[in-house]
């Protein structure tokens, strides 16, 4: 349990319904009159506080006639209270009164519609929650009043208690058997079970066994605006939007469902498969026409008791660091978001506005080992990724983890091959493979980059992701022994797990297979082995294919291509016939069930 949240990050909330306002000391009456009653307005507030600052996430329900606009109001009760940078809405600030005007995209309420909206702000001394709201002018004072009563109904069995229940809990009460709404656990993936993609799962089980994996949850990935709010004629990624997938989760009884948000201005910097559509210099339309939608559905209160984790942003960056100018195969690309802020900002951006929310739980995309594994990229990516993180409206406070090996294929364990072993008198580091990188496998590295973003100001109870969807390495060829001693390439080569030409090699790799199905907290400071790159979806096609998704053409992505300097130039690896990144690859899913470590 992360000390700072037990201590001072507690989670507080705010409903004002019915006649009167919850506040910390019991019901405040409000009278309603029949100017109020023409506007019925319901509004939570919950914060997450630290230390002189604090996240505020406002939810507003119109409950009365629907509205073209709308003008949020409120007085702080404590007069160094302030808004420092808000989201989904205009907000300005004079004294203690607070407004919040609606955005373009969301000023339309119809009778019953919710819209989520959020600021970071800054207090002193203390932070009382405000004690009355008007939406146009009119005291909102609709809706059910809160009951502290426990619910009669008998809470889903499929969710486990999640803490011990408050002493001050009356005998006579049934205990809750969850976390309350808005506050965050320390491990979302704990005690409840994925979202298993529907769209996946079919595609799957066209392919034959494709039964025996199709339950396990995957991560939906959002690579576009357009897929916000679903793309029926897609090629790739399938027709569900972000609210559809939310709503299939809460019918499956799902207790976490996994985003990928992955569309920042100039994405994939280093790479052309999986380039994005906005250009390097489109931050302002990232945010306004891509995170602040997602934002809006995802808090929607309808999903409060659904854990939604956000991996941020594949692939970027760490570019800013091992691809940009005075690097092997540094990109012109690369230098542009650097120097326009557009990754950091972006990010930044993406982890205020999203962490904004209750239930949201943030990780970055953290490279692999086969990456950054080296000291001269080890620091100062996790430097970078520390300055993301406060970037744009942002604390630390809205990462949850980190994640590694993120649609890649690094081995997550080699058994055979040890950074400390030596032969003839040459350490391992010095082979080949190796490259003297300090790492040989991702659980080892993903176990020490937890501890090095912790001492540079990490929450201390941050976890790590590793996406296992493909680092199985399994089926005939894989090793059940060390390689021969008689060089040291010869005994890294064969006994290592991982049998891609070199570990820069990223694109539909022959031979990979499916690693360790999704599972909990399986290992000290992970939190989660998850399938974040669907298996069987595609990394980039292996020749130039036209397309309306901004994807281009790689030639990592070629089985013919003979590499590069990021490469060692090695052989690509890649199995032919690919289809564009993100579309469907049933040869490869075949491959991937073949070669699965473990066996199916």
């Amino acid at each position: 349990m992360n000390l700072w949240r037990r201590l001072s990050g507690r989670s507080r909330t705010l409903a004002l319904t019915g006649a009167g306002v919850l506040v910390a000391g019991g019901l405040v009456t409000l009278p309603v009159t029949a100017a109020q009653a023409a506007t019925q307005c319901s509004v939570e507030y919950t914060t997450n506080d630290w230390a002189g600052g604090f996240t505020a996430s406002v939810v507003i329900k119109n409950l009365g006639d629907p509205v073209s606009s709308w003008n949020l109001g409120f007085t702080f009760p404590n007069s160094s209270q302030r808004v420092q940078q808000g989201w989904s809405a205009k907000w300005t600030q004079s004294g203690q009164n607070v407004t919040a005007q609606n955005e373009s995209y969301n000023g339309s309420l119809g009778t019953g519609a919710s819209t989520n909206i959020g600021f970071n702000g800054a207090w002193s001394g203390s932070n009382p929650k405000p004690t009355q709201f008007t939406l146009n002018g009119t005291v909102c004072n609709g809706g059910t009043p809160p009951t502290s009563t426990p619910p009669t109904s008998t809470p889903p069995t499929s969710t486990p208690p999640t803490s011990t229940p408050p002493t001050s809990t009356p005998p006579t009460s049934t205990p809750p058997t969850s976390t309350p709404p808005g506050q965050k656990v320390d491990n979302p993936f704990v005690g409840v079970k994925g979202y298993v993609n529907p769209e996946w799962k079919a595609k799957a089980e066209s392919v034959a066994g494709g039964s025996r994996v199709s339950n396990n949850p995957t991560a939906v990935w959002i690579d576009r605006i357009a897929a916000i709010n679903g793309t029926p004629d897609s090629s790739s990624n399938g027709a569900m939007g972000v609210k559809a997938h939310l709503d299939a989760a809460l019918a499956q009884g799902a207790g976490y469902i996994q985003f990928v948000i992955y569309n920042l201005p100039g994405r994939d910097c280093s790479a052309l498969a999986s380039n994005g559509e906005l250009g390097p210099n489109e931050l302002p339309r990232y945010k306004a026409e891509y995170i602040d939608p997602i934002a809006a559905i995802q808090g929607d209160a309808k999903y409060k008791n659904l854990r939604i984790v956000n991996i941020i942003e594949i692939d970027s960056l760490p570019n800013l660091v091992t691809n940009t100018s005075g690097n092997p195969g540094g990109t012109a690309m690369c230098d542009t978001v650097k120097a326009n802020g557009a990754y950091v900002n972006g990010v930044g951006y993406a982890l205020a506005k999203l962490g904004a929310i209750g239930n949201v739980y943030n990780y970055i995309d953290a490279g692999h080992h086969g990456w950054l594994g080296w000291d001269s990229n080890f620091g100062p990516v996790a430097d970078q990724l520390k300055a993301a993180a406060v970037a744009s409206g942002s604390t630390v406070h809205n990462v949850q983890g980190f994640i590694t090996n993120t649609a890649n294929y690094s081995a997550l364990k080699e058994p055979y091959v040890k950074i400390t072993d030596s032969v003839n008198g040459q350490t391992v580091r010095q082979s080949k493979w190796v490259d003297w990188n300090m790492y040989v496998d991702e659980l080892s590295f993903a176990q020490a980059f937890r501890q090095k973003l912790v001492s540079i100001g990490f929450d201390s109870n941050i976890g790590m992701l590793i996406d296992t969807s493909r680092n199985g390495w399994g089926g005939a060829a894989r090793p059940t022994g060390p390689g021969p001693s008689t060089s040291v390439d010869a005994y890294v080569d064969g006994g290592r797990i991982d049998r891609r030409f070199h570990a820069g090699n990223w694109c539909n790799q022959a031979g990979a297979g499916l690693g360790e199905r999704p599972k909990a907290a399986p290992e000290s400071g992970i939190d989660a082995y998850v399938w974040v790159k669907p298996p069987g979806e595609s990394d980039g096609s292996s020749k130039e294919i036209p397309n309306n998704e901004g994807k281009g053409f790689d030639r990592m992505c070629d089985p013919t291509y003979t590499g590069n300097a990021r490469n060692g130039n090695s052989m690509s690896g890649a199995l032919p016939d690919a289809p564009i990144s993100g579309a469907w690859f049933p040869a490869q899913f075949a491959q991937l069930m073949q070669n699965a470590y473990p066996a199916l």
